[in-house]
């Protein structure tokens, strides 16, 4: 039995879910005839209280639109560090749309209001980059699945509209922030000008993020997503998917946050174990002790049939998941006891 824990985008489709995609009515997404993409369009539009959304392949391809959709050559983006659109979109934001970023050393890929208002550029100071966008990733992924202090997200969103600047939230795991935080996507739509939501997470689809948005920032979305080689056809039977697992994946994720916690407990009773970040959700970050070395704890653990991932610094991050099952966490939690 192999238990991956690298991500939790290993997941693969539910019995369930597979039977809605195969039982899914599509179309041609391109002329905007297919009906179950435009259904779980129509749909995340209004759980987050914005007119218009759009289904990506990839959320690095809708994070990038977004950036596209703010910016123009030249502008600068002000984000934290460990930001996804800095770290792990391939440079993106520069190839794309030709922009710079203005990092921010916040805590576990977290900022504050302030932090955004010593970050921006004077706008008639031509000698710096323009400041156009604020970009917040919530939950953090390098922070270990940290979740924002939502009246912290109010307090930058003033200074955005002060200051006249885009407020984008890389949603990738928002639905496990929804979901430990209690707090609602009406909430989040009020205050960010773009989202980016990923079903292939936490939600266990095969593939698919979706960006929403208003109105006039959403205009040309359609456009820069063909630029971007993601327009796709009968796309439906993929939006299926979408649709079936916000109607069952949302509300376990609570689940997979228990294991998290469960796990973060195990580790910091460890003598191997230097240091556990934090858990709110699904996201356990480790550090190794200095006389153990990461890469033979990883092969180590491989050889038992449990995968880890490495993130540099003696770091290891586990992420649990929809195909994390009660024996194999038992299993993981029995390995590290007797390590």
């Amino acid at each position: 039995m192999l238990i991956d824990l690298r991500s939790d985008t290993v997941t693969k489709p539910t019995k369930g879910m597979l039977n809605a995609m195969m039982n899914a009515s599509v179309g041609d997404d391109v002329y905007k005839e297919d009906p179950t993409v435009n259904a779980l369009e129509q749909r995340i539009a209004e759980m987050f209280g914005k007119p218009k959304a759009l289904f990506f392949p990839t959320g690095t391809m809708a994070n990038q639109t977004a950036i596209k959709l703010h910016t123009n050559p030249g502008d600068q983006v002000i984000c934290d560090k460990y930001a996804h659109i800095f770290n792990y979109e391939g440079g993106g934001a520069s190839f794309n749309s030709g922009v710079s970023c203005k990092l921010i050393n916040g805590h576990r890929g977290m900022f504050t209001a302030q932090d955004v208002v010593d970050s921006i550029n004077p706008p008639d100071f031509y000698h710096s980059p323009l400041t156009k966008l604020v970009e917040i990733e919530n939950t953090t992924n390098k922070g270990g699945g940290a979740c924002w202090d939502f009246k912290e997200l109010q307090q930058i969103k003033e200074i955005c509209t002060t200051n006249a600047l885009g407020f984008h939230l890389d949603g990738a795991r928002l639905w496990n922030a929804l979901v430990a935080k209690k707090e609602s996507t009406e909430q989040y739509g009020n205050l960010f000008d773009t989202i980016s939501v990923c079903l292939s997470k936490g939600l266990g689809c095969p593939i698919g993020s979706v960006l929403v948005g208003d109105e006039a920032v959403m205009e040309g979305a359609m456009r820069i997503r063909k630029i971007f080689g993601g327009a796709m056809r009968q796309v439906g039977y993929l939006a299926a998917a979408g649709i079936y697992a916000l109607d069952n994946h949302v509300e376990r994720l609570e689940e997979d946050h228990a294991k998290a916690k469960e796990l973060a407990q195990v580790l910091t009773k460890a003598s191997f174990v230097k240091k556990v970040e934090p858990v709110e959700t699904n996201i356990v970050i480790f550090e190794l002790q200095e006389d153990v070395d990461s890469n033979a704890f990883i092969s180590n653990f491989e050889a038992q049939g449990v995968l880890f991932v490495g993130m540099g610094d003696n770091k290891l991050r586990l992420v649990t998941h929809l195909d994390y099952t009660n024996n194999m966490h038992n299993s993981v939690v029995s390995l590290l006891q007797k390590h």
